[in-house]
This record gives C-alpha cells, sequence and structure tokens, in this order.
C-alpha cells in the first residue's frame, strides 16, 4: 500500500480532475462520492506501479476513475428500479449539480448525453487540457480517431445546447 503522504498528495494534485470526472458521468452527487473514493482507493492499493511524473499520474487516475465510472453505470443498469421511486428520489435531491434551472446543469447533461466516445476524450481536451496525442495514449486509439471524436463530440455539445 502506498504511504500516506503520497495518496494526500496525489489527492491535492488531481482530486479536482477525479471529481469532474466523476460527476460528469453521475447525477447522483452519492453515485459520484463512491467513484471518486474507489479510484483513491485503488491508487492507494496500487503500489507496485510506478509513474513518470505528474501527467502520468494524474492520466492514470483519470483513466482509472473513467473505467470505474463505466463500471459503475453498467452494474446501474442491470439493476430494476421502479420509474416512479427513481424520478421521486431526483426531485428531492438538493445537489446543486442537477438542478433544472441552471447552466451548468444542462452542460453536464449534454456532456452525459454524449456516447463515450466522444465525451471521455472530449472532456479530457476541453476541462483537463490534454492534447490529441496525448489522450490517443491515454485512451490507447490512434490521433486521428480523438481528433473524429474531439470534433464529432464539440458538434453533438453544441447541437445539444442550441
Amino acid at each position: 500500500m502506498r504511504e500516506r503522504g503520497d495518496i494526500e498528495e496525489a489527492m491535492e494534485r488531481h482530486g479536482d480532475a477525479v471529481w469532474r470526472v466523476c460527476v460528469l458521468h453521475f447525477r447522483s452527487h452519492a453515485d459520484a462520492q463512491d467513484a471518486f473514493q474507489d479510484a483513491f482507493l485503488r491508487y492507494a492499493l496500487s503500489d507496485r506501479v510506478r509513474f513518470n511524473g505528474e501527467e502520468h499520474r494524474k492520466a492514470w487516475l483519470l483513466r482509472v476513475a473513467t473505467n470505474i465510472c463505466k463500471d459503475m453505470l453498467k452494474a446501474a443498469s442491470r439493476r430494476s428500479v421502479p420509474l416512479e421511486s427513481a424520478c421521486a428520489a431526483d426531485m428531492r435531491s438538493d445537489d446543486p449539480a442537477i438542478q433544472p434551472a441552471s447552466f451548468e446543469s444542462e452542460v453536464i447533461d449534454a456532456m452525459r448525453g454524449l456516447d463515450d466516445p466522444p465525451r471521455t476524450p472530449l472532456y479530457l481536451s476541453l476541462y483537463e487540457g490534454y492534447t490529441a496525442p496525448e489522450i490517443a495514449q491515454m485512451v490507447e486509439a490512434p490521433v486521428n480517431t480523438v481528433y473524429s471524436w474531439i470534433a464529432r463530440g464539440k458538434k453533438q455539445l453544441k447541437e445539444a445546447l442550441s
């Protein structure tokens, strides 16, 4: 297991980025928290993984968080929850990320509405500032494919927000 100081440093440096990935995937604040905690738990337990600098560590954390979110969404889709109770839970929430009147909520909903890809490459490009070649390495795809995903994602996001 990694040392406490290493884990705290990773959370301090990259916690916001990991949190944004988790919020991007979930409407529920609690689900985003679970994914966030799971990502850093995996980091804490991955003491055999060595990083080639801070960018590599950040990319690893973002990839792990994305995969955790996808796995949680797959598992959630297998559960059957009555529509009435799911809607009622969303209506009672005081989570500011799901309030329908906010523009931030519209953007997040539009991003969530995108398929993946292009959602993850677009997020990494727009919010985290990664270049297409860097994203291509992270998602193990050709660079030109990543450029296409980003362009397609921007177009779909623009249409969704119009």
